[in-house]
């Protein structure tokens, strides 16, 4: 007995180090849980701004300068109306006019459209082409070449002298001055054969023309950026045919580069200049989730108040003009499409680390019943055990979210941080409040006996009939509001789409009930599922009870009184079951899609095409090339016309055994070998044809003649109708046996080639120039090429392997809340007589029922959900590069791998986790187990 001391006062242990020292493998482990949800919850939104940004930059470069640079101009006719005279004239042309407003323009657009200002440009320009008759200068079809005078500012910082020196204006240039200076691209110099010194003579609007003087020749420093490939025809002359000529006869147009301050020179000229500024935007400033800011700045720019600014600095008549809209109204689209679909697996997986957080609570409130109820028992309220277990939880959660939080922001990075901030905030207060909710739930009350809370006792209250009831009609609604219009709103709601949707996902409809659906219909069963798992248990305990041996009727009666809170681990590893059957479905029906496009836009694994007969040795030095396996040469004729009239269509010549295996090969049409040999001599009797449907709906199966590109005729009659055929693609064409047709037309023009994986290089280098090389696996490549495709693919493969991890974590917390439980029960059943082997038996056959109700379960509420779904959702835009493919929509499809494979991994692991169990308490021994008043 402890004396105190008189005015000795009582010192209290602190709670919470007194529980972080009694249990530190269990805070270590929740910390470890947290801060890797914490983690992957902040990685998610940086991930998805991430491919969202790289795919809005590689959508402006795709697109090019010419389509995303905002041009404002401003012609001469309207200058004259505000000028008074040509000395108004020329000054609105000079450099230093020009200069002030450009600098203004650029501050007007402000954050709403980052510019960049080394690439934006003015200047003045000839909006007519002007005839240049000098001779000398490269003629095509004897057309004297038409150039363009164009005077932008900023040559010499972004160009590279070749030879000669930068034009200048010495003195005031006015529309009277007959000569001046000017540069031109080396590849204007090359094709128009233009060199230093040379006089082009530009027609002026009087009889004297005006005397242009090249004095250097430049490299544009960078080509393909705005300043250069915004007008492209300053680098790169062009050539133009004559409108409604019937020779086609061609001409060259290319642009002289005079000097800023020369540009009053082509007011004396019938060129019509204009005054020009072009904005490039600021690829490193554009963000994706700032679509519809860019989007509105750039109406504006076009039409709306920053054109009004604009008019103010530069002109009342200023006119803008650009794509750069329709291409941010392009990514709009792909992303809205995308992102509902990224959304699904993120909810999905959301909800299986939010029920496995909640499963920890759990554990921990179950594992401390005892010390709650005790608390309870000696006066405790529930807002103080509940605020001594939310200050020990925090303690341990809120530093771990901060850490995976800082890990996220260091290892993936991003532009808007506080997305993350708050998914790890959410994270750490999920943490924080699982234990402390669970035990005011169970303690609410003071009890000194808890009562039985297994399945076969546990009858379901109003309250629970009542959300159940409330969640289906959830689930019911989100499935009937998916198959009707899909996960996406469509373009209209792309533009406005950038804050709505999951937390993080870029180009989500905003409906996070439709992307809820399969995690609703995944509730929705294990909540029917644990109604249900009773009913078996009740009817199956008689007949076992007959059984000879104790392990069978006492696995049943064990599994019977499971925890009557199996809910939570059933919805987990149902939602991760569906998750990840509608992900691998998704990522299946993707790969599948492509490598279809890849097979029709190709026709084989690798095809060589020339527009002329191939040479006669070609085939053989193909067949050589490593991973080719063998070589179908093709003789087509793209333009055959049938005589009776009727529009051209295409016929391939082919060797029928070795076409029919390509077909069968690439699943094109397949058809018999025989089925197309010609049996008689060429021309002698109709050749047997497939044909496509339109072709075989006109002619049936009459005989019917075909002219030949050649003016050869040659007799067909259809034998086989296919709407798909690796040859030739399209709604019209023949295909028949070549060794049937005239040598002209029978000589191949294409080599179809089948192999593993043709070395594409290779190919090229044998088939030479004048030939087109198109590989399969590199149309296949090109689907994948788009960041914001391929993020989204990782991001989503990301989401399923994480909820496959929370889903097992979710098991292996359900085996360890009973495993104190099963080691007691094996250790008494062993001093009763119980062999080991038995032991495993016993808790492997108690963990089968729970594993086969979930393996079954997920399996069918995968298969329904996905069936369900389906109807409402196109993988199209997730697919392919391109809006429409000769492939077709891309349709949700069921994955039995994906279906299959998790579920018996369910099983699988049970049975492991629980024969392990039984192995190592069998090593542990039966003494600790059976300690008198261990509480079990």
């Amino acid at each position: 007995m402890t004396v105190r001391a008189p005015g000795q006062r009582r010192v209290a242990a602190p709670w919470v180090r007194t529980r972080l020292r009694t249990a530190p493998g269990a805070a270590a482990a929740l910390a470890l849980l947290v801060a890797v949800t914490a983690f992957l919850a902040a990685a998610l939104p940086l991930a998805v701004d991430r491919y969202d940004d790289a795919g809005l930059r590689r959508a402006l470069d795709t697109a090019g300068p010419e389509r995303t640079t905002v041009s404002l101009f401003a012609s001469v006719t309207d200058l004259a109306a505000e000028s008074e005279g040509w000395d108004g004239l020329e000054a609105a042309l000079r450099p230093e006019a020009l200069r002030d407003s450009h600098a203004t323009l650029l501050a007007s657009a402000g954050r709403s459209l980052p510019l960049d200002p080394e690439q934006s440009s003015h200047g003045v320009r000839t909006t007519e082409e002007l005839v240049v008759p000098d001779p000398g200068l490269s003629r095509p079809d004897a057309l004297p070449p038409r150039f363009s005078l164009v005077a932008q500012n900023g040559l010499a910082d972004h160009a590279r002298l070749r030879a000669g020196r930068l034009p200048e204006a010495p003195g005031t240039v006015t529309a009277a001055t007959r000569t001046v200076e000017a540069a031109v691209s080396t590849e204007t110099a090359r094709k128009l054969r233009i060199e230093v010194g040379s006089v082009l003579h530009v027609p002026g609007l009087r009889d004297t023309p005006l005397a242009v003087r090249v004095t250097g020749v430049v490299d544009p420093l960078a080509p393909r950026e705005a300043y250069w490939s915004a007008d492209p025809l300053l680098r790169s002359p062009r050539l133009e045919t004559i409108p409604d000529d019937p020779q086609r006869s061609q001409y060259w147009v290319g642009a002289l580069l005079l000097a800023p301050g020369a540009a009053p020179a082509m007011l004396g000229t019938p060129g019509f200049p204009e005054r020009y500024w072009r904005l490039a935007p600021a690829a490193s400033g554009l963000h994706g989730h700032d679509l519809p800011r860019l989007t509105s700045a750039v109406a504006s720019l076009a039409s709306g108040p920053l054109l009004r600014q604009a008019r103010t600095a530069t002109s009342p008549a200023t006119e803008s003009d650009t794509a750069l809209d329709d291409v941010l109204a392009e990514h709009a689209r792909l992303r809205s499409a995308i992102g509902p679909l990224v959304a699904v697996a993120v909810f999905g997986t959301g909800t299986v680390a939010a029920v496995v957080l909640l499963m920890a609570g759990g554990l921990a409130a179950d594992r401390r019943r005892a010390e709650l109820a005790l608390l309870r028992a000696r006066g405790g309220s529930l807002r103080g055990v509940a605020g001594r277990l939310l200050g020990e939880t925090a303690v341990v959660a809120v530093p771990a979210a901060g850490l995976g939080l800082a890990a996220a922001l260091l290892t993936v990075g991003g532009t808007r941080p506080s997305h993350a901030v708050a998914a790890a905030a959410a994270v750490a207060l999920l943490a924080c409040a699982a234990l402390p909710l669970r035990a005011v739930a169970a303690h609410r009350a003071v009890r000194v006996h808890a009562p039985r809370e297994d399945v076969a006792s546990v009858r379901p209250s109003r309250r629970r009939t009542v959300a159940e009831l409330t969640l289906l009609a959830l689930a019911v609604g989100a499935v009937v509001a998916l198959r009707t219009r899909g996960v996406s709103d469509g373009p209209e709601g792309a533009e406005g789409s950038g804050t709505a949707g999951a937390p993080g996902v870029s180009g989500a409809s905003g409906d996070h009930l439709v992307a809820l659906a399969p995690v609703l219909v995944g509730m929705i069963a294990a909540l029917v599922l644990v109604r249900l798992y009773p009913l078996p248990l009740r009817g199956l305990a008689r007949p076992a009870g007959r059984l000879r041996g104790v392990v069978g009727p006492l696995s049943l009666a064990r599994a019977g009184r499971a925890s009557g809170s199996a809910v939570l681990p059933l919805l987990a590893l149902l939602t991760a079951l569906t998750t990840a059957a509608f992900g691998g479905s998704v990522l299946s029906g993707v790969a599948d899609t492509r490598d279809r496009a890849a097979v029709l836009a190709v026709g084989a694994d690798a095809r060589v095409t020339s527009p002329q007969a191939l040479p006669s040795g070609l085939a053989d030095r193909v067949r050589r090339v490593p991973g080719v396996r063998e070589v179908t040469p093709v003789g087509i004729t793209h333009y055959a016309q049938p005589l009776d009239g009727r529009t051209t269509l295409q016929l391939a010549g082919v060797d029928p055994a070795g076409y029919a295996a390509l077909a069968r090969h690439t699943d094109l049409g397949p058809f018999g070998r025989d089925a197309l040999r010609a049996t008689g001599a060429s021309g002698s009797d109709a050749l047997p044809a497939l044909a496509s449907p339109a072709v075989a709906d006109h002619y049936g199966t009459r005989p019917f003649a075909v002219r030949l590109d050649d003016g050869a005729l040659v007799t067909v009659r259809i034998v086989l109708v296919r709407e798909r055929t690796p040859a030739v693609a399209g709604q019209e064409f023949l295909v028949v046996d070549r060794s049937g047709l005239p040598a002209g037309a029978a000589r191949p023009t294409s080599l179809l080639v089948t192999g593993d994986h043709p070395d594409a290089a290779e190919l090229r280098r044998v088939a030479g120039s004048g030939t087109q090389v198109r590989v399969r696996a590199e149309e296949l490549a090109g689907h994948a090429d788009s960041p914001l495709r391929s993020g989204a693919e990782r991001v989503y493969t990301a989401a399923v392997a994480a909820g496959a991890g929370y889903a097992v974590l979710a098991l292996l917390l359900t085996l360890l809340r009973a495993a104190p439980e099963r080691a007691a029960l094996l250790a008494r059943l062993r001093t009763m007589g119980l062999t080991r082997a038995q032991g495993r038996r016993l808790l492997v056959l108690e963990s089968l029922p729970q594993a086969l109700l979930a393996a079954v379960g997920g399996i069918l509420t995968a298969w329904a959900a996905i069936r369900l779904l389906s109807p409402g959702i196109d993988l199209t835009a997730l697919a392919l590069a391109a809006s429409s493919s000769p492939a077709g929509r891309a349709t949700l499809r069921t994955d039995p791998v994906s279906l299959l494979v998790p579920a018996l991994a369910v099983v699988a692991l049970t049975v492991g986790i629980a024969a392990a169990q039984a192995w190592w308490t069998g090593r542990r021994g039966s003494v600790r187990e059976l300690r008198a008043g261990d509480a079990r």
